[in-house]
C-alpha cells in the first residue's frame, strides 16, 4: 500500500532547505491553505516546493483546499485577547467582524465556537445588524478564524469567487489536488469538477472534506463522485461536538474501505510537535490506528505550517505510518 504524507505551507517551512528535509523524511506533498491567500499570494510557498522537489529529483503533489461555504470572522487589525465574561459585539462596526450569514442564525443562547473550537462565545442579544456575546471561553482570537455554530448552518454558495479564480489557474500553478471544503452534497464536488474542467483541470483530483453534520450525512453519495474523502477532524469536531470524532472517524472510514474509495485523515495528528521535538504516545497511536483503518493519506497542518519542528513532525509521522503499514 503506498501512503501519501502531506504537509501544510506556512512560514515555518517557507524555504526549499526545510522542505527538501521534510521530503526526505517520507513527505509527497503539500497544501496550501487559501482560506488565507490566493495562489498568487502564495507563489514563494509553491516555488520553494518545487524547488525542493527539482533537488531531489521528484516532483510533490501540490494540493490547495477552496474557501467553500466556510464560515470565518474578518480581518482584524490585530490579534484580540478575549477573557472569560467579557462581553464583545459582533458584526457592523463590532469588535469582531462577522458575515451577515452568521448574524441571521443568532439568537440569544446560540453558541459560537471560533478557531476550531479554541474560543467560545455564548450569544446575549441581537438586532439583525450587530450581536452581544459573552466570552464562555477565552483566548487570542487572530484574523479569519473559523465560525461553528453547533447545530446550524449558513446557507452559502459551495464557491466563492475567489475559489473560482484559484480553480481556473490551479493547473498553471501545478496544482495536482483540490480539497472542497465544508462539502455538502455530490453537487459541491461537482462545481469544482466543473470549472477544473474548464480551464484544461481534467486531470486534477478533487477531494471532498468532511467537516460538518451535512458532510457526514452526505458520504454515501459523496463516494461515487470524489477521489478521496477528507476526515477533517478539527471542525468536525466544532460541528458534532468533540467525543462524536472517534466514532465518525471509524464510521466514516468502514465506507470508504467498503466502496473502495481512498481517505485521508487530518488536524491534529501531531499537535504537541508544534512545541516538541517528539511525539507524544498517544498521537503516534493516533496515526497508526488511522492506518490499520485504511487511511491511504494523512496530513499535517500547522505542525509544518507554524511549528518549530517541520521536518521532525514530518519524520515522526512518517515512521508511525510506516510502523502501522509494516505491521
Amino acid at each position: 500500500m503506498t501512503m501519501e504524507l502531506y504537509g501544510t505551507l506556512g512560514p515555518a517551512c517557507a524555504d526549499a532547505e526545510t522542505l527538501g528535509l521534510m521530503l526526505d523524511a517520507g513527505m509527497t506533498g503539500a497544501r496550501l491553505n487559501l482560506s488565507h491567500t490566493g495562489l498568487e499570494g502564495g507563489a514563494r510557498l509553491i516555488e520553494a516546493l518545487f524547488e525542493a522537489g527539482r533537488s531531489r529529483g521528484v516532483e510533490p503533489e501540490l494540493l490547495i483546499d477552496t474557501q467553500g461555504p466556510e464560515l470565518r470572522t474578518g480581518a482584524l487589525s490585530s490579534p484580540l485577547t478575549l477573557s472569560k465574561g467579557d462581553v464583545v459585539t459582533l458584526g457592523g462596526e463590532g469588535l469582531i467582524p462577522v458575515p451577515g450569514t452568521v448574524l441571521e442564525l443568532l439568537r440569544p443562547g446560540t453558541e459560537l465556537l471560533l478557531d476550531d473550537a479554541r474560543l467560545s462565545l455564548g450569544v446575549l442579544g441581537c438586532d439583525g445588524d450587530t450581536a452581544r456575546a459573552e466570552v464562555l471561553r477565552g483566548g487570542v482570537l487572530g484574523s479569519r478564524k473559523s465560525i461553528t455554530l453547533p447545530g446550524l448552518e449558513a446557507a452559502a454558495p459551495a464557491l466563492t469567487e475567489s475559489d473560482r479564480l484559484n480553480l481556473a489557474a490551479a493547473r498553471s500553478w501545478g496544482v495536482t489536488a483540490v480539497m472542497q471544503s465544508f462539502t455538502r452534497s455530490a453537487a459541491d464536488i461537482a462545481a469544482v469538477r466543473g470549472v477544473l474542467d474548464a480551464n484544461g483541470g481534467e486531470d486534477i483530483r478533487v477531494f471532498a472534506k468532511v467537516e460538518s453534520r451535512s458532510g457526514v450525512e452526505a458520504v454515501p453519495e459523496l463516494l461515487g463522485v470524489s477521489d478521496m474523502i477528507v476526515i477533517a477532524r478539527g471542525d468536525l469536531g466544532s460541528a458534532c461536538g468533540l467525543y462524536a470524532v472517534p466514532r465518525l472517524q471509524k464510521s466514516i472510514a468502514g465506507l470508504c474501505r467498503g466502496s473502495g474509495t481512498p481517505f485521508m485523515v487530518v488536524t491534529q495528528l501531531l499537535y504537541s510537535m508544534q512545541t516538541n521535538p517528539v511525539p507524544t504516545r498517544a498521537e503516534v497511536s493516533d496515526i497508526y490506528n488511522a492506518v490499520l483503518d485504511g487511511a491511504s493519506a494523512l496530513m499535517l497542518t500547522n505542525e509544518t505550517a507554524a511549528g518549530e519542528y517541520p521536518a521532525a513532525a514530518m519524520a515522526a509521522l512518517a515512521r508511525a505510518a510506516n510502523a502501522a503499514l509494516e505491521g
